[in-house]
């Protein structure tokens, strides 16, 4: 009987891998360069360590070039056209990636592609570890620019050069394989060929694929600036307390103690780094000034208009100030209680009067009239009824005064409430917006 015919695949592969020598560049002629053509495509992103400046990434990598030493006739291989073989056993070009810092769990893939015209293809998906200039100053809605540049190590531009295995822009916008739900999303792959030169020696091939990509910034909005904007909204809703109640700074220090315990909370997710601080940090501490300025203006309010009976008057440049322009400046409606000055003081001193012109005439009611002495003589219970009225008046225009004063410093407190408020808010106001539209553009950039 006849032996069976051996496969056309065994007769290839011993047909070209019989005599092949990998260690030497796969060309008849030295002159002859190599040209390996690249392409990756962006599988997923999966973490950007902003501390050590790592960006990890998942990659299909592919190259093809063109090896002189895997050529064969289809015709006598039974019209096979390609065949795998393994990649250990034929050469493969010194391609690396500069910016490689760690390696990463890639699976193994032992085989490459050889079409009969001498046409390697060696597609493998590769974890990268790269080093990368992060920058978190615009953080949560930044953008990262990294660059994966490949380059043989060793083989000059002579032996080997680079080009991109499709069309710019082609790979520009390839989200194809992209898994699309996590933290970051990928905008686009730009490309540049390039040739560079370590001092006097030959030129070297590089090509760079700078991957682009955008945080998605729901999650910090959610749980980072939200809260924080609700606690200055009701720092700013504590200033309709009235200034001369003592809730408003209890309120103050409730509200500065539950916004550090916020930024306790929060500082395990802001980006650290040694080169620079994130906007939204300065932001946070920002914030905490304006909730310490705030309680320290609600204490000089409450300072103001607390125990005004041991204050001294109200100096005429303040009552000025803040009792007559002020109110006209900050466009209060209500200004007759800011002009009011001791109306029920003259009241009673006039009755205190009525009542002293009238004692010497006419006793108290209920009291019977004395008999009339001596024209030349007085009354003695008269005189002591003076006396004690004129005490009495006294009394009533000291007490009248002491409230005069703490009347006048309780309107300078309300007024400069009003006045530090208004000035708050403003302030307030114009961070907001300015920090909004910063990141309005940055967002839409």
């Amino acid at each position: 009987m006849l032996e069976p015919t051996e496969p056309a695949l065994r007769r290839l592969s011993h047909h070209l891998l019989a005599h092949y020598q990998k260690g030497t560049r796969p060309v008849r002629d030295w002159r002859t360069t190599t040209t390996v053509a690249i392409d990756l495509m962006v599988y997923a992103i999966l973490s950007v360590d902003e501390k050590n400046q790592v960006l990890t990434t998942y990659i299909w990598y592919r190259q093809h070039w063109t090896d002189e030493f895997l050529q064969w006739d289809p015709a006598h291989f039974d019209n096979l056209t390609q065949i795998s073989l393994p990649a250990e056993s034929i050469w493969v070009p010194d391609i690396l990636i500069n910016e490689f810092v760690d390696v990463g769990r890639s699976p193994r893939v032992p085989y490459v592609y050889v079409s009969h015209h001498g046409e390697v293809q060696n597609l493998k998906p590769i974890q990268v570890m790269t080093a990368c200039s992060l920058d978190i100053y615009n953080f949560p809605f930044d953008v990262q620019n990294c660059s994966l540049t490949f380059t043989s190590w060793l083989h000059h531009i002579h032996d080997i050069n680079l080009s991109l295995w499709r069309q710019p822009d082609l790979v520009k916008f390839d989200r194809s394989v992209f898994m699309n739900q996590g933290e970051w999303e990928l905008l686009y792959v730009l490309t540049h060929f390039q040739e560079f030169r370590v001092k006097s020696s030959d030129s070297y091939a590089e090509m760079k694929f700078y991957v682009v990509i955008r945080r998605r910034p729901l999650f910090y909005t959610v749980s980072l600036l939200l809260p924080s904007i609700f606690l200055m909204v009701m720092d700013i809703v504590g200033f309709y307390l009235p200034p001369n109640s003592g809730e408003r700074v209890s309120f103050k220090i409730t509200l500065l103690l539950g916004y550090s315990v916020f930024l306790i909370i929060v500082s395990d997710t802001l980006p650290a780094t040694a080169v620079g601080t994130p906007l939204i940090g300065i932001y946070f501490v920002v914030c905490m000034a304006l909730l310490v300025i705030s309680l320290t203006e609600t204490i000089l309010i409450v300072r103001l208009v607390h125990k005004q009976d041991l204050q001294p008057h109200v100096p005429h440049w303040v009552k000025h100030l803040l009792l007559e322009q002020a109110p006209i400046l900050l466009c209060i409606r209500d200004k007759k209680k800011f002009s009011q000055s001791r109306p029920q003081s003259s009241d009673i001193s006039r009755q205190v009067e009525n009542t002293d012109s009238t004692g010497e005439d006419c006793p108290p009611t209920g009291t019977p009239a004395p008999p009339l002495g001596p024209p030349g003589e007085g009354s003695p219970l008269a005189h002591g009824l003076l006396r004690e009225v004129t005490a009495i008046r006294q009394f009533l225009e000291k007490r009248e005064e002491f409230r005069d004063v703490a009347r006048e410093w309780l309107q300078v407190g309300y007024v400069l409430d009003i006045l530090l408020f208004r000035a708050y808010l403003l302030a307030v106001l114009a961070y907001t917006i300015t920090l909004g539209t910063l990141w309005s553009v940055w967002r839409d950039a």
